[in-house]
């Protein structure tokens, strides 16, 4: 890995699994399904790389196998670590679709181009996720919804919304 590239938290290395080296690891909300796909990951503080072997599923979270980790105590070693993927390695989404990381930190404006405040946190519920505006009179949330959230420009910096009666 070059000292240049930059890293995304995805998860949280829980406990081994079994004898032969798989390790559990929970997700980042919001970061599930990456996952389920990309083939190297990074861990803990000293960021060495990791190709993923296997994954599965497992009671809410997802075991992993990873080159060089082949026993319980290779995998209770990592036990806590940050699991990371390189943003190169990250597969475009659809048009439309973002990572969280991507919307942390986005100005919103309301559909008339008045700021409201900054993206600070997104909830995850059951139905739809939730989007924390902190702005100066609190928080606003809105939910993550098309007739909600009209545009994001990630250039820009910015997300367009148009605020449902009732939520300020």
């Amino acid at each position: 890995m070059s000292s240049a590239q930059k890293l995304l938290a995805v998860g949280k290395v829980v406990r081994p699994h079994g004898i032969a080296g798989e390790i559990k690891v929970q997700p980042t909300p919001g970061y599930e399904d990456l996952l389920l796909i990309v083939g190297r990951v990074y861990l803990g503080n000293s960021r060495r790389s990791y190709r993923v072997l296997a994954r599965r599923p497992h009671q809410g979270a997802l075991l992993l196998r990873l080159e060089r980790v082949a026993s319980r105590n290779e995998a209770e070693a990592l036990r806590g670590a940050a699991v990371m993927v390189a943003h190169t390695d990250l597969p475009e989404l659809p048009s439309g679709e973002y990572y969280p990381h991507q919307l942390i930190g986005l100005r919103v404006l309301r559909v008339s181009g008045e700021e409201i405040g900054r993206l600070s946190e997104i909830l995850h519920t059951g139905s739809n996720d939730v989007y924390v505006v902190q702005r100066a009179a609190g928080q606003l949330l809105l939910p993550a919804l098309r007739e909600v959230v009209r545009a994001v420009d990630l250039v820009a910096g910015t997300m367009i919304v148009d605020v449902p009666a009732g939520l300020e």
